[in-house]
């Protein structure tokens, strides 16, 4: 048995190893008194597997991983992924690419996420809203629904 112990933003989590023949896949158990943010990040790690992105160029399959995707996208009832100067159809519907993407994406209208380290420049525009630049040169509005989280992010 291993013991060691792990630090999180003032959080230490003992960790014990134990190492079985009867175990055929590896597995992880928690036992806390509560569960709180950090409870739920770690377990969030211990299931993080690789994600990929995939969508339709013509005839060919794109596989992205999301550090590539700068924005999705819905475009005339279709999604559309945006990575670099290049653009993508996707079958998914934006909430399922939204939660594929996970951390480091955010919602900024009902019909667009963004990768906010993509993110270039905002500036004020019409009737309370805001126009989001994005590296790649993609621009899009930040709907009033979605502005105080948006603005919570940037410290505003």
């Amino acid at each position: 048995m291993t013991t060691k112990g792990w630090r999180k933003e003032l959080v230490i989590l003992r960790v014990e190893i134990k190492v079985s023949g009867d175990v055929k896949e590896p597995y992880a158990v928690i036992f806390t008194g509560n569960v709180t943010e950090e409870i739920r990040q770690a377990a969030a790690s211990l299931e993080t597997r690789e994600t990929v992105i995939t969508a339709n160029d013509r005839e060919r399959i794109i596989v992205l991983s999301p550090e590539e995707v700068c924005m999705v996208r819905v475009e005339a009832s279709e999604t559309v992924v945006y990575s670099g100067r290049n653009r993508y159809c996707s079958k998914k519907r934006l909430y399922e690419l939204k939660e594929l993407l996970g951390k480091g994406f955010m919602q900024i209208s009902k019909s667009t996420v963004v990768n906010l380290r993509e993110l270039d420049s905002v500036e004020p525009s019409f009737n309370g809203m805001m126009v989001l630049h994005l590296k790649n040169g993609c621009k899009d509005y930040i709907s009033r629904k979605y502005l105080p989280e948006f603005k919570k992010y940037l410290g505003l």
